[in-house]
């Protein structure tokens, strides 16, 4: 699970300085790191083509100087900016420096000269600040000029922490970053700001990655197999309908069916055993009329579910899409809680306790539900209006994190950077996604995904995050024209497509 982890700023100072102590000088980490500059704008350049090199005044600005004299050293024509004067440039940053013995152009250039490929060294994903003044000036040039761009650890201009943008920010082609990820990485606009990734060792060793990852406090994790792979769910020889779970989804009244059989269908196909949808009286045929390998039962109020949930072998519940707001709703939520299953709210089942986290969250915990929360950024704000994990300049990943403490469960805080959260301060964030999956009902098979996991075993931190990722794959592998009835009939490719150990 190593491989997934992410590196807050503070936690990969803790790495460098642990390093640095166990005997490996700064100076050859910045080689290093300088040298998988110098590779990856190979591979972006023409054999002998013209690179420009943008140097800052701190290590970004040494990794940009190293870069530039292994480039040159290979037959390429480099010309380098330094934002600074050379003087002035400390520690490891000035030996990088002193070991180029091309020229430097002190100061922003008034337009940028004929290149092939820009290498952003300018600030890293410390920054402290918003860019002003000459350095704002020439990350507007750089991003203006329409030339590829080569990021040194992130785009300059972007927090590493929060993918925020401070003042302004390099759009990149590429970024190559070094030991591990940070969550601006990943992180809209982050994300969309440093296009492909590369993360590379730089030969910090474990016991700086180690020392770096306790830094972080509790677990960041980039979202995918890596991650939750060790959880997924396995069949055996013996394995059958009943050893899979079963999930149990509620339908609004007439005419407002389609959402929960979309969720119901995400179930079936994502594995769980047997899926039942419970169903108004008045909505059975209309129901009945589109399920066949899904079953079906009567259910019209609390007192109905808490019927239908003596079944013990009922081991997931998912209440939400399409449901209905208010009372009859809460009644509902309430009722699923205190059964203790494995419990998904989504849409409906959230907004019906605006402003009420605390209801909610006592539900959830009188009952010992196990329970996964599924909002988006407006479900959200309903939701926690008014609460600490809607204040004001809260990142997307606070948010999250307070929401999953207030209430006891996973939160799944969607979006184009969906974030998912546990109560225990864990976060992973998913990158694997497209935004053609923002169509009417996908959220309702997500919620779906997610229920049918839960029903097979898996943890709701785990199985949130794995339905995230799935979900996400499947709108990448269809791409445009993609409708919600299209993604359960994917996940037949999509789960094929993991690795073999997870099939």
């Amino acid at each position: 699970m190593s491989e997934a982890r992410l590196l807050t700023v503070e936690a990969m100072r803790t790495v460098d300085a642990t390093a640095i102590a166990g005997g490996t000088p700064g100076l050859r980490l910045m080689e290093r790191a300088g040298g998988a500059v110098a590779e990856r704008a190979r591979a972006l350049a023409p054999a002998g083509g013209r690179v420009l090199v943008l140097c800052g005044p701190g290590n970004n600005g040494g990794d940009g100087f190293v870069a530039a004299r292994l480039l040159a050293e290979t037959g390429y024509a480099v010309d380098l900016v330094l934002l600074g004067e050379r003087p002035a440039l400390k520690g490891d940053a000035a030996g990088a420096a002193a070991a180029w013995t091309g020229p430097v152009t002190e100061g922003p250039p008034e337009s940028l000269p004929p290149c092939d490929l820009v290498i952003d060294a300018l600030f890293g994903a410390g920054l402290a600040r918003d860019l002003d003044g000459e350095a704002r000036a020439l990350v507007e040039r750089v991003n203006a000029s329409g030339l590829p761009v080569l990021a040194v650890d992130v785009p300059s201009g972007l927090d590493g922490d929060t993918g925020t943008v401070r003042g302004v920010a390099v759009r990149a082609r590429e970024t190559v970053t070094f030991v591990a990820l940070k969550p601006g990485h990943l992180l809209q606009p982050g994300r969309a700001l440093c296009g492909d990734l590369h993360v590379v060792d730089i030969g910090t060793g474990a016991q700086a990655l180690s020392a770096g990852l306790a830094a972080c406090g509790p677990a960041l994790y980039r979202n995918g197999p890596a991650f939750w792979g060790a959880a997924f769910p396995r069949l055996a020889g013996e394995s059958h309908k009943y050893t899979r779970g079963h999930a149990l989804v509620l339908s609004g009244p007439a005419y407002r069916t389609g959402a929960a059989r979309m969720a119901a269908r995400g179930a079936l196909r994502v594995g769980a055993g047997l899926v039942t949808v419970a169903s108004p009286k008045d909505a059975l045929a209309e129901n009945a009329a589109h399920l066949t390998a899904i079953m079906l039962h009567a259910c019209d109020s609390a007192d109905d579910l808490d019927d239908i949930l003596t079944d013990e072998r009922l081991n997931a519940v998912l209440l939400g899409p399409g449901l209905g707001t208010g009372e009859p709703t809460r009644e509902r939520v309430m009722v699923a809680a205190s059964a203790g299953r494995a419990l998904v709210l989504d849409a409906d089942a959230l907004t019906s306790f605006r402003g009420q986290p605390e209801v909610l969250a006592g539900h959830i915990r009188d009952g010992e539900a196990r329970a996964v929360l599924t909002p988006h950024a407006g479900e959200f704000a309903r939701l926690f209006g008014g609460t600490p994990a809607a204040e004001d300049g809260l990142t997307k990943l606070e948010q999250a994190r307070r929401a999953a403490a207030l209430t006891g469960a996973v939160v799944v805080l969607k979006g184009a950077d969906t974030v998912i959260a546990d109560p225990d301060g864990r976060i992973a964030i998913n990158d694997h996604a497209t935004p053609y999956l923002g169509t009417a009902g996908a959220g309702d098979v997500l919620a779906g995904l997610i229920a049918g996991l839960l029903a097979q075993g898996m943890a709701p931190f785990e199985a949130a995050a794995a339905a995230v990722w799935l979900h996400g794959d499947a709108g990448l592998r269809h791409g445009p024209g993609l409708i919600a009835e299209d993604i359960p009939e994917l996940m037949p490719r999509v789960l094929a497509g993991l690795p073999s150990r997870l099939r």
